[in-house]
This record gives C-alpha cells, sequence and structure tokens, in this order.
C-alpha cells in the first residue's frame, strides 16, 4: 500500500440530503474531464479549511465523469462534518488527495456484505461490482432508524429484499450476525464497514471462518489504545531531513515531527484512514493502527505515524522523512 499525495481542485457540483444527518457531496473536475480509474473501496481525502478529512466514494465505478461522498454529521464533530453540512456549498473549488484503496474488492464467488450507518458507502460500488460480475451476494444493513438509513430505499427497490437484509434498530433489531455468520461458508468472503463495536463482534463470529474471509474497515475511530505495547520515549530519526528528535510518552510521532516543521499528509489522526503511511528506514515498530494488513505490519516497511510508536526495547525509529 502506498501513500497517494497529489491533489486535484475539483468542484462541488451538488449537496443533497439522503437520510437523517446524511448529505452526498457529486464533485466533478473543472473542466469536466474525467477522473481516473479507481476500484470499490477507495477514499479521498477533502482537504477543506483548517483540516483534511477522508471519506469513502460511494459513486458508480462505471462512471468517470464524478466522484460521490457521503458524509454523516456527528455529534463529536472535530469540525469536519460540521463544515461540510453547515458551511460546504455548490459552486465551491477545493482540493481532493488521492482515490487511494484500503479496502480493495478480492475476487470470490459469493459475498456476504454487512453495513452499519454510514459505513454503507464503500459497500455500494462492491455491490455493483458483485452484480457486474455476476457473483452470489447479500447485503446486511443496520441502522438506528429506517429514516437514517442513506441508500436503504434505493437499494431495497433496484436488488429486491432477498439481497438486501434492512435492519432498522427501532423497528427490526440489531442484524442477525448469529444467522449469517453463525456457521462458515465456502467460497465466501464477508467485507463489513461500520463502528468499531459492530466490527468487533463481526471479528468474533469470523473466528470459526477460513483465514481471509473477513474483510472490515472502519469508518470511525476503534480504541487503539495500545494496549500492552510499549509507552515508552525514543528518538526519531529523520533521514531525508537529518533530523534526530526525542518522542515523549505523551505525543505522537506526527505531533514531534510536524513540531520540527516536517509537514506530513494526515486525516483521521486516529490510525483508521492511512493518510500519514511512512516508510521505516530502520527500527521495529508498535504498529496500533486499523490500515496496515497483518502481513505489512510483519515486513516492518511503512508505518503510521498518526498513533503507532518504536516497538518495546528499540531505542531509536528512523524514517524516510
Amino acid at each position: 500500500m502506498t501513500q497517494g499525495n497529489s491533489g486535484r481542485t475539483v468542484v462541488l457540483e451538488k449537496k443533497e440530503t439522503l437520510a437523517d444527518g446524511v448529505v452526498r457531496l457529486t464533485l466533478r473536475n473543472p473542466d469536466r474531464s474525467d477522473f481516473p480509474q479507481w476500484q470499490p473501496g477507495s477514499h479521498i481525502d477533502l482537504v477543506l479549511p483548517d483540516f483534511i478529512r477522508q471519506y469513502s466514494l460511494c459513486s458508480p465505478c462505471d462512471d468517470p465523469s464524478m466522484l460521490q461522498v457521503s458524509v454523516l454529521r456527528t455529534p463529536n464533530s472535530r469540525g469536519g462534518s460540521k463544515y461540510v453540512h453547515e458551511s460546504l456549498a455548490a459552486g465551491t473549488e477545493f482540493t481532493i488527495n488521492g482515490p487511494r484503496n484500503n479496502f480493495p474488492l478480492q475476487d470470490s464467488r459469493k459475498y456476504l456484505f454487512i453495513a452499519g450507518g454510514i459505513g454503507i458507502t464503500p459497500i455500494l460500488p462492491m455491490i455493483e461490482a458483485a452484480e457486474a460480475a455476476g457473483r452470489e451476494w447479500r447485503l446486511a444493513y443496520g441502522g438506528r432508524s429506517r429514516s437514517s438509513m442513506a441508500f436503504a430505499d434505493e437499494l431495497e427497490a433496484r436488488y429486491g429484499s432477498e439481497k438486501v437484509l434492512l435492519y432498522p434498530e427501532d423497528t427490526h433489531g440489531r442484524i442477525d450476525l448469529q444467522g449469517l455468520l453463525g456457521l462458515p461458508r465456502a467460497k465466501m468472503l464477508v467485507y463489513a464497514c461500520g463502528p468499531a463495536p459492530l466490527l468487533n463482534v463481526i471479528e468474533d463470529f469470523c473466528m470459526g471462518w477460513p483465514p481471509g474471509a473477513l474483510h472490515t474497515e472502519l469508518f470511525s475511530a476503534a480504541a487503539l489504545d495500545g494496549s500492552g505495547a510499549s509507552a515508552e520515549p525514543f528518538e526519531l530519526y529523520l533521514r531525508n531531513s537529518g533530523l534526530r528528535l526525542e518522542v515523549p510518552v505523551d505525543k505522537t510521532v506526527l505531533e514531534v515531527v510536524e513540531e520540527a516543521g516536517i509537514r506530513v499528509l494526515s486525516s483521521c489522526r486516529q490510525g483508521v484512514c492511512g493518510t500519514c503511511e511512512i516508510r521505516v528506514a530502520a527500527g521495529e515498530v508498535d504498529h496500533r493502527d486499523a490500515v496496515l494488513s497483518e502481513e505489512d505490519k510483519a515486513s516492518g516497511e511503512t508505518m503510521l505515524v498518526c498513533v503507532s510508536r518504536a516497538a518495546a526495547g528499540c531505542s531509536t525509529l528512523s524514517l524516510e522523512l
């Protein structure tokens, strides 16, 4: 996985309300040219005043004339969703980074898609791809209420209630994970996106499934507290700039690097988007993110500097910065 940091200017053509607290943004190139091809599971960064925020693409992959993202207004917004909902207006030009893909759809004969709330957004292009390829698939989609579930009516009308299982919690209860995941199914991949509590339960149910069957993506931060991991201070060597910095226990690598005047592209700052992935030149990493695969973490070639640190016993970590 590589960090894509080249930006492009786009214009917000349309902002529309899809559900309670959810708006969809339709973006186009100012000259109306097509966007580069992207794959299901991809996301982009919206570079807005004072912050960068990452959102999954939910537009059709086969329509390169536009990109669409849907944004949930969160009660504890750190500024991103509030700005999008209250201040971002049609006709505004701004920069985006990407697309990048940390959640790629692998080929399979059968798929089970599970979405919680705004986690439906990266699942939409996956469903279109599975349907176009003639693959067998089902979707289980849960939310607080039907009125809060963006795309629910559209999905049910297009694909039918046998393929699209809707679980508005106020009327139908929570997603029937026992019925969906209680018994492993051969040649089926599970793709799930949603809040950490939902994904934690899904992971528990899939313990008995074949290795590699489950693929997940968080749309909000998990409790990435590094339990049992080192919280020791360590030295940071930035090989490209020649700086040696001290990372104390109460600061992240990203914060220390920024304080030294080195700019690093970042977005979520919680280890869930992959924007701040940096190549490691030397040293052992304590990975605390929810993005890198186990293989990526084992290789030690890159790290997410917003949450990960030097491993216990590693006094110096060297980065390509």
